[in-house]
């Protein structure tokens, strides 16, 4: 009976090729035509799996289509078109495409190539001869003028199992408003131009992110949610690999309705300029429930940055609860990490020492439930009072900044080397290494206007002056024995 069910399977899920639409496949003929057929027709008949063999298939936008998966086999690739004119619009332009559709799949060992360093030279002459222009104080074509390589939107059981997707013009691949997505084995490699968030999840349910390995020049794994009545919710992401010129794992900065229900665990971060893990809300979102595990993190900016802001002042301040970091080593070093990228991280605005990390809240909404587990970070070290100096009797001065721009060096030199806490409510931290390489002018831990403070398993390794760990207007504090804490005014 079971291979009589299997037997049905195989011949209801067929499959046709693009050559059969006549793709030509040398690189220089657009083959979108024949993407799109062949597409359209797997669609109507029922025959599931559009196959691309090997060859170099120049298109434009190709629109995937309910109960078909778009299959590269090993040695075949998708160029995107040079020409910005060549690709439809969604809610940005993209060369993978889907909207309002079921069952979708992108697989193989195949390449989808964006050429986003020649379709970006497209984008500027278009700005040159005024068919676009640059946003008002900027610098460079907006994000919605630059076509991404995979655009999803409002789909439902969506699968991206194996491809390459490489060099986009802006994000690599987005997923808005989907339910029930799995991404397994993709690999990206796009460092052609600004803003190539490596993945990109807006307000999406249902979705495991897994085995991944992301080498981006922006955000690697990215979490995001827009509108107010949205959330990014019941998410796993696990087993992935991510190198990044700005943050590794991030949730926001858009942060509109906000994340809930999410794991992140076993991820392997190198050379990334800003923060391991950024988990921010600042438009007025929840972010709660959510568990960072087993993260190694080599050649970073900054080990965890948590945050609640108040960018869109237009609706109330969100709230952060019930967040867990656990099992998390990273090294810190005293350069740039993100040395070899062609687009570099921007220049802090502020003179600063080596940032530690900050669990910061809102001065009238605290962070709540806090668990840091098991952490070792190291530093290089070698904070100069004479390149930024705070005083631990001036902590009052470091600036709220609630409305500005989330990110670990936004209210400039930090009183602490290691762990900065201010305006939180309840916050554990147990099993916690830091070793500073070089002497530091600064504490290794400062908490400031926190309710419910405990301390254990704390060890401070280095040469390190002044005492662990300093205080202020920090209530119910609980301290295993040997923690040498200082209280300040």
């Amino acid at each position: 009976m079971l291979s009589l069910i299997c037997s049905a399977i195989a011949l209801s899920i067929s499959t046709i090729s693009v050559k059969d639409f006549g793709a030509v496949g040398d690189g220089i003929a657009m083959d979108t035509h024949a993407f799109q057929s062949a597409i359209d027709q797997a669609a109507t008949t029922g025959k599931q799996v559009v196959d691309v063999p090997p060859g170099r298939y120049l298109s434009g936008t190709i629109h995937l289509k309910s109960h078909v998966e778009l299959h590269l086999e090993k040695g075949a690739t998708i160029l995107g078109s040079t020409h910005r004119h060549d690709y439809d619009h969604g809610v940005w332009y993209s060369l993978i495409m889907a909207a309002d559709v079921n069952d979708i799949a992108v697989t193989g060992d195949g390449v989808i190539d964006g050429q986003g360093a020649e379709v970006a030279k497209d984008v500027l002459h278009l700005v040159e001869i005024g068919e676009l222009k640059i946003p008002p104080k900027g610098w460079r074509p907006s994000e919605v003028d630059r076509p991404e390589v995979v655009e999803i939107t409002r789909c439902r059981k969506v699968r991206m199992e194996g491809v390459t997707l490489k060099n986009s013009t802006c994000w690599v691949q987005t997923y808005r408003n989907c339910v029930d997505l799995f991404l397994n084995g993709v690999k990206v490699d796009s460092k052609t131009y600004w803003n190539n968030d490596g993945i990109d999840v807006v307000d999406c349910h249902k979705v495991h992110i897994m085995n991944c390995d992301i080498d981006s020049n922006d955000d690697g794994i990215c979490l995001k949610s827009v509108g107010p009545k949205d959330i990014c919710e019941d998410i796993l992401v696990e087993n992935c690999k991510v190198r990044s010129s700005a943050s590794a794992v991030k949730f926001g900065t858009s942060s509109g309705g906000g994340f809930k229900h999410i794991k992140v665990r076993g991820i392997q971060i190198r050379d990334t300029f800003r923060s391991a893990v950024a988990l921010e809300s600042v438009d007025g979102g929840i972010l709660e429930d959510v568990l960072v595990e087993n993260v190694r993190a080599v050649h970073t900016g900054n080990a965890f940055f948590i945050r609640l802001g108040h960018r869109n002042t237009k609706v109330p301040v969100g709230r952060v609860n019930g967040v867990t970091i656990r099992n998390l080593y990273v090294e810190i070093p005293a350069g740039r990490p993100d040395f070899g990228y062609p687009f570099h991280g921007p220049q802090f605005l502020e003179p600063h020492n080596l940032a530690p990390s900050s669990v910061v809240g809102h001065s009238q909404v605290p962070i709540s439930n806090i668990k840091l587990e098991n952490i070792t970070i190291k530093m290089a070290g070698g904070g100069d009072p004479s390149i930024a100096y705070v005083p631990t009797s001036q902590l009052a001065k470091v600036p709220e900044r609630p409305t500005d721009y989330p990110e670990f060096t936004m209210f400039g030199e930090l009183p602490a080397w290691g762990i900065y806490l201010r305006h939180v409510n309840g916050i554990q931290i147990s099993n916690l290494k830091l070793i500073l390489d070089r002497r530091d002018y600064r504490p290794a831990i400062v908490s400031d206007q926190v309710h419910g403070l405990t301390l254990s398993g704390i060890k401070v390794i280095g040469p390190v002056t002044g005492p662990a760990v300093v205080v202020r207007k920090t209530r119910s504090i609980h301290a295993s024995k040997g923690i040498g804490i200082v209280r300040v005014q």
